[in-house]
């Protein structure tokens, strides 16, 4: 049973986030993918995925997994060789899916357990206009003028390994302990997209709802809402608070995932699985 990878991209506008949803027939990203797969390789396809991205959050370098048994490849279109299957799924998928590479994973990788960080960039614009039109489906707008130094300090007041509780719908069983590793706000405006800004977030693993409320504390301490003690106070709470603003998931996309040397892939998936504590 070789274990192949896929590196891909989505746009996340028309989909249901990422993972299947139990019986219910919505649209998802691994829904249509697994249904390609298994049309081309005529068995049964189950995808592990490094980030579950909710509805509509975008990926363009999101990374995951599937088991299949070595006869499925040995067709005569692919030959023994994941990598055909990239011109096979462009044929199969809908446009808002493409894949990057397929290829046959290093022994110990898991696209989840294996990963050492992921990195989102969120778009975000406070022009009166709004997003610019061709930018629209990826770039989020903010009603009010914002303060770069405000929103950078407050993102800085975030890094590190803390609870995050205060940032994360809460989910039984799951820990809010993350490592924020870099979270940074720039200016990227152009004479075409004026007053945009970029958030750059980067951790080892995101919990649910997040990123978009890492986001949104920062835009309410830089419009002038919040002060400047107000990330750093919500590290201190137990759960989900009401204060934090839940940014829109259009501006929101993952856009690479790292992973150790392939002789580290096995031993950080099992690091990974262990239970996370602040000790």
């Amino acid at each position: 049973m070789p274990r192949i990878r896929i590196d891909l991209a989505y746009d996340g506008s028309n989909f249901h986030g990422w993972a299947r949803q139990g019986n219910q027939d919505l649209r998802t990203v691994q829904r249509v993918l697994e249904d390609a797969l298994q049309l081309i390789l005529r068995e049964p396809i189950a995808l592990s995925v490094a980030g579950r991205t909710d509805a509509g959050v975008h990926a363009t370098g999101q990374v995951a997994h599937f088991d299949v048994p070595a006869s499925a490849l040995d067709t005569r279109s692919i030959d023994g060789d994941p990598r055909r299957l990239v011109r096979r799924l462009a044929r199969l998928l809908p446009e808002d899916v493409r894949i990057h590479r397929c290829e046959f994973a290093p022994k110990g990788f898991d696209a989840r357990f294996s990963a050492l960080a992921r990195h989102y960039r969120y778009r975000i614009t406070t022009h009166p206009r709004g997003a610019l039109p061709t930018r629209a489906v990826d770039t989020a707008t903010w009603a009010k003028p914002v303060d770069l130094q405000r929103m950078n300090d407050a993102a800085q007041a975030l890094i590190g390994l803390h609870d995050f509780a205060a940032f994360c719908k809460h989910r039984d069983g799951a820990t809010t302990i993350r490592e924020l590793q870099a979270f940074t706000w720039h200016d990227i405006s152009t004479e075409e997209e004026p007053q945009l800004y970029e958030a750059r977030v980067q951790a080892d693993a995101f919990c649910w709802s997040m990123v978009r409320s890492l986001v949104g504390a920062c835009l309410v301490v830089g419009e002038g809402r919040r002060d400047d003690a107000f990330t750093r106070s919500l590290l201190s709470q137990t759960s989900r608070s009401n204060n934090v603003p839940v940014a829109p998931a259009k501006g929101l996309s993952l856009v690479q995932v790292d992973y150790p040397p392939a002789e580290e892939l096995a031993q950080r998936a099992m690091d990974t699985r262990a239970v996370r504590s602040l000790d």
